[in-house]
């Protein structure tokens, strides 16, 4: 094999492909990324055995063939090369990088060894506008689980009605959100995993460009600007939000999104690597009091707010409110409360195509 090729665009197609090496395992194969030339392109291609990413560049191709190169050591190597040309060829010690007037070689494996990768399209598709997806992601991914107690809430549930329905939940808070599709085949839901959904988004640069995705065998394939995802679903049941959010409430508190933010993080501050991390709301009169307290002093502070209903005093984990608050886009938002005991939602106050649920904590002093 031997190929010329821009150096920044290799080490960026190094670099993108090498997220989807396996991290800890007994195969080195899989911690390598294989390098095809063929025609006038080399193909990258990654895969930790669930998730894959594969990335095409071009290149002057003297000599086809392909090679396995452990991915992060190559990811690190071209990283620290000028923007060049470069030449890489094989050779009996392994891939031999050609740049200025200097040599390095990188010890390879065999392509033969590298797991096979399917990467037909699947039967059935949905095709959506690369920013509605990617602010769907946005305003989800963050409230999946991180553990593996229930492996399927690392996931994010996405429901194909007249608009996709994404929910993602890890036990102590939800996030809802929804957009627009232009097609799709048929009406049906998947579990794509968070991880999947992080690098999907980073594909996506051009907003008003349509997007397809395809699912198929409990996998999911979708390509974008020269880098094709295809990544295993999660398959079984996932906790139904008709279950999880409630139907009305006792309070309704509406009041300026990003002044509430600021006192939330000033208040957060205090209580940075508490177990809890907790935060109080005291709602009542014509604002929003917030107080936090820890060794290390107290916050307490008002902002005007405009209430419905009843007085109520809430605490919860700071975090969680801020992540909320900071997904939400427009400058006021809504928080409906039923008791100091039962989940709370935010939204905006006009567009409600997202929606936040977070439960309180109940040992707040």
């Amino acid at each position: 094999m031997k190929f010329v090729c821009d150096g920044l665009s290799l080490s960026e197609a190094v670099t993108k492909t090498s997220k989807a090496c396996a991290i800890r395992t007994t195969a080195p194969i899989m911690e390598c990324v294989k390098l095809s030339a063929k025609s006038d392109e080399v193909i990258l291609l990654a895969t930790d055995g669930e998730f894959s990413i594969r990335k095409v560049i071009k290149a002057e191709v003297f000599e086809e063939g392909e090679v396995c190169v452990a991915g992060k050591l190559l990811a690190d190597f071209l990283g620290k090369l000028s923007d060049e040309e470069i030449t890489v060829k094989t050779e009996e010690r392994g891939m031999e990088i050609c740049y200025r007037d200097a040599s390095s070689v990188l010890q390879t494996l065999p392509a033969s060894e590298f797991p096979e990768i399917a990467l037909e399209t699947g039967e059935n598709y949905f095709v959506m506008k690369q920013g509605a997806l990617k602010k769907v992601i946005a305003e989800t991914v963050f409230c999946c689980a991180q553990d593996d107690s229930r492996p399927i809430l690392k996931g994010c549930l996405f429901e194909f009605k007249d608009k996709l329905e994404a929910t993602a939940l890890d036990g102590y808070r939800l996030a809802l959100s929804s957009q627009e599709l232009i097609a799709g085949n048929e009406e049906r839901s998947i579990i794509c995993p968070a991880r999947t959904l992080t690098e999907l988004a980073r594909m996506l640069t051009a907003d008003d460009e349509d997007i397809t995705v395809y699912t198929q065998g409990g996998n999911l394939l979708v390509t974008a600007d020269g880098t094709t995802i295809v990544s295993r679903l999660y398959q079984g049941e996932f906790v139904r939000k008709e279950n999880v959010v409630p139907a009305s409430f006792l309070t309704e508190v509406t009041l300026p999104r990003l002044d509430l933010i600021s006192s939330v993080e000033r208040a957060a501050i205090l209580i940075r690597g508490d177990k809890n991390n907790l935060v109080t709301l005291e709602v009542g009169g014509e604002s929003v009091k917030i107080r936090s307290a820890s060794d290390a002093g107290n916050v307490f502070e008002s902002v005007g707010a405009n209430i419905l209903g009843k007085d109520i005093t809430i605490s919860m984990n700071a975090k969680y409110l801020l992540d909320a608050l900071r997904a939400l886009g427009e400058e006021e938002c809504v928080l409906s409360f039923n008791s100091a005991i039962s989940p709370f939602i935010l939204q905006n106050k006009e567009k409600k195509d997202s929606l936040y649920l977070i439960l309180p904590v109940r040992n707040a002093q």
